[in-house]
């Protein structure tokens, strides 16, 4: 398989009624592993970069890594900008090959939001590069990206189909009730209202963010709603990190870093396969 844009990845999601598993690729070892549980399980998987990734590793290191990942990969392979908040921003991502690219223009009053969303449509349709955006604000904090609680408003279904009508958009991540990091509680999720945005936006892909640490048949509820990407991180961080400080508290002398990183791989890669079945999305390569 090889590189493949997000909409041609939805398309056959929507059809199945399934999600495919959009995953933050920090590191080597995070894009080894998630492209292995993706092969693992022939699913379909959206290799996404976020603000911190890019900062961390630099775009170059990040969309090389990916891309090459994508380019050997046997399964279909999405390069995603995660949450990119400047048209400047996604230009950069459009030059380093990425096949998909999400404005986050959810922080601007609506009608800027509106504009900037279109503009990058406008920009990246003709290369074959689909767009994501989000309306409402979804709280917690992503790498640079915090919205207090207090600050966290969900999305209204009237303005998602005004949004998606006037924008043009591949999908819409929405706000109903998730967070970015770790919750303080059980998260609860507003159903009804994911419902009418569903009616109201017919056609237009819906996409769950925050999803680390929402109850397995939350998840499920939601995909059978409308939700066709779902964002993971936080879990995998904490199995990753969590493996980490394993094998250095049972070999406080190891200075292989290999030794150190690649369980720590091992253990995400079976977080993955968990979200990928979850999401009902194994199976489902020779689909795209």
């Amino acid at each position: 398989m090889t590189l493949v844009n997000l909409a041609s990845v939805l398309r056959q999601a929507e059809a199945g009624g399934w999600a495919v598993g959009a995953f933050n690729c920090n590191n080597l070892e995070l894009v080894q592993a998630i492209i292995r549980a993706a092969e693992a399980e022939a699913a379909p998987v959206v290799l996404q970069a976020s603000q911190g990734a890019i900062k961390y590793a630099g775009l170059g290191y990040i969309s090389l890594l990916a891309l090459e990942a994508a380019r050997t990969a046997r399964v279909p392979v999405v390069v995603h900008l995660d949450h990119g908040t400047s048209f400047e921003q996604v230009i950069r991502c459009l030059r380093a090959g990425f096949s998909s690219v999400m404005v986050d223009g959810s922080h601007l009053p609506f009608d800027k939001n509106v504009a900037l969303t279109r503009r990058v449509v406008e920009t990246a349709r003709p290369v074959d590069v689909s767009v994501e955006a989000e309306l409402g604000r979804i709280g917690g904090t992503e790498d640079d990206i915090s919205v207090d609680d207090r600050d966290a408003f969900f999305t209204d279904p009237e303005e998602a189909e005004h949004f998606v009508r006037a924008t043009g958009v591949d999908a819409l991540a929405v706000a109903i009730g998730t967070a970015h990091g770790l919750y303080r509680g059980t998260p609860q999720l507003d159903f009804d209202r994911l419902a009418r945005i569903r009616d109201r936006v017919r056609g237009t892909p819906l996409v769950l963010h925050g999803s680390s640490g929402v109850p397995a048949d939350a998840v499920r509820e939601a995909i059978g709603l409308g939700i066709r990407k779902v964002n993971i991180d936080t879990d995998i961080r904490q199995a990753f990190t969590g493996k980490i400080r394993e094998v250095l508290a049972q070999a406080p002398e190891e200075i292989d870093p290999r030794k150190v990183l690649g369980p720590a791989r091992e253990v995400a890669v079976e977080v993955i396969r968990g979200k990928i079945r979850l999401f009902g999305s194994s199976g489902r390569a020779g689909d795209i």
